[in-house]
């Protein structure tokens, strides 16, 4: 009777990661043979995708010699690896010329380049799931939401890395172009972007542009917020775009109140308060309380909320619902996975990775931010060297606009209620001016027009005589 052999457990669980040794002496024998195919391959590979510690050092040779526009031969090539005194530990002269002559075919270097990456990626994955595996193991109850971010972000880097580049044809892009701007010659005046709900200010930026990292910014109490809920509940309600609303400052349901006060044009301390006086009042909230229930606003009022989290939040909605604007409120209270020593790091980060969700989404991100102190002590209006924090915030956006306004300080009698919307930078267009007419009992900013402001005078004078 044969004996069965114990079999060992461990041995069985041991698993080689995916590689391809083959592939990757193909990626650097075509290199040595051919010096342009590192042109078909830098944007694809870089030295840690290969698997082999002696193969990451060659690669990183070849690199440093393209980098100085050196050639890529066996014998460039070995002198590198000698002078970083590496040259034995990768085999010598006799293992690059075993991996020069094991080349099928140095025209398909792309192809070998591509079955590394995928390699990598897998290997990649493998670790990042270790990673979120061990951090799941510490049930650190007390501090879920950082293991969550850092296994998001773990994941995150899986499936951004490294370099997934892509390029267009100019001849591809050029049918898409002509498409577009013959659509805006038959239809003069049309917005190239999303209508903000302001004439004046959509003349000026003709909407907001899809990936375009907008900025909106003034000192505490000057109408950001408002202004940002207002672009959100028209371009909404009257355009029937997807808005998602990131507040870091107030709670979801002081974002409805302001809504449904701008909306209904019903005194906002008066719905804040339920005094309300009037069957008017609550007609005008029961139809602006019908339209905002169809209005597509989704409001995360997470408090000192993550970049990672809001990324994954608007890749989730836009793929489930489709996405159009995306706000936040407001930059500076953002975090960020990594502890910075300042501020102005933190903030160049923030930044950074707002303008790449604009980009990746093909949406407008208009951003709130405040600004320092100078503009105050200084008198005047705002500048670009006033925003807070970074100039990253100025490099970084495609438009950056101030709300100023000449009224604080003065006496109720005095205020004419009129702001000023500085445009200081803008990418691609004119810069310049824009007024709005501040509603400070409905909070709410309205166009400079007869028609409106007759409309807002005759309904003032209506809850006046209601009051009395």
């Amino acid at each position: 009777m044969a004996t069965k052999k114990p079999t060992n457990t461990k041995t069985e669980n041991l698993r080689i990661p995916p590689q391809s040794l083959a592939s990757e002496q193909a990626v650097l024998g075509s290199i040595m043979l051919r010096k342009d195919a590192i042109h078909e391959v830098e944007d694809i590979v870089n030295a840690d995708s290969f698997y082999a510690e002696k193969h990451k050092k060659i690669f990183q040779a070849m690199l440093d010699l393209f980098l100085k526009n050196e050639p890529i031969d066996m014998l460039s090539l070995s002198t590198k690896l000698r002078e970083q005194k590496l040259l034995e530990s990768i085999g010598g002269n006799q293992y690059l010329a075993e991996i020069v002559n094991t080349v099928p075919s140095s025209t398909n270097v792309k192809h070998y380049a591509d079955i590394v990456q995928k390699k990598y990626v897998l290997r990649s994955l493998i670790e990042a799931a270790d990673y979120v595996s061990e951090l799941a193991f510490e049930e650190g109850e007390d501090h879920m939401d950082e293991i969550l971010d850092m296994a998001e972000k773990k994941i995150f880097s899986v499936v951004s890395s490294p370099k997934s580049q892509k390029y267009v044809n100019m001849k591809d892009a050029l049918p898409e172009a002509y498409e577009r701007l013959e659509k805006l010659h038959e239809n003069k005046g049309m917005l190239r972007g999303l209508a903000t709900g302001f004439k004046d200010l959509d003349n000026m930026l003709s909407g907001l542009q899809k990936s375009d990292l907008i900025i909106l910014a003034a000192r505490p109490s000057m109408g950001k917020t408002t202004l940002a809920l207002d672009i959100a509940r028209m371009s909404s309600v009257v355009h029937e775009k997807s808005v998602l609303v990131f507040s870091l400052e107030m709670s979801s349901q002081q974002l409805v109140d302001r809504m449904l006060s701008a909306e209904s044009r019903v005194n906002a301390w008066n719905l804040r308060t339920g005094r309300l006086s009037s069957d008017r009042e609550f007609s005008q909230l029961r139809d602006s309380l019908d339209k905002l229930a169809k209005a597509k606003i989704y409001i995360d009022d997470q408090p000192g909320n993550s970049i990672v989290r809001m990324k994954a939040l608007s890749r989730r909605i836009n793929a489930e619902k489709g996405l159009d604007l995306i706000i936040v409120d407001y930059l500076q209270l953002m975090t960020t996975s990594k502890n910075y020593d300042s501020m102005v790091n933190q903030v160049t980060e923030i930044s950074r990775s707002l303008k790449g969700l604009a980009k990746e989404l093909d949406v407008p991100v208009l951003a709130l931010s405040q600004l320092s102190r100078a503009v105050e002590s200084r008198g005047g209006k705002p500048r670009l060297s006033d925003l807070r924090d970074s100039g990253s915030i100025e490099q970084d956006a495609d438009v950056v606009m101030f709300i100023h306004s000449d009224d604080r300080g003065k006496d109720p009698s005095e205020k004419t209620n009129i702001a000023e919307i500085l445009i200081e930078k803008h990418r691609n267009g004119p810069t310049g001016k824009v007024e709005l007419y501040f509603d400070e009992k409905t909070t709410t900013f309205l166009n400079l027009e007869k028609s409106n402001l007759s409309d807002f005078a005759a309904a003032k004078v209506k809850d006046d005589l209601d009051e009395f």
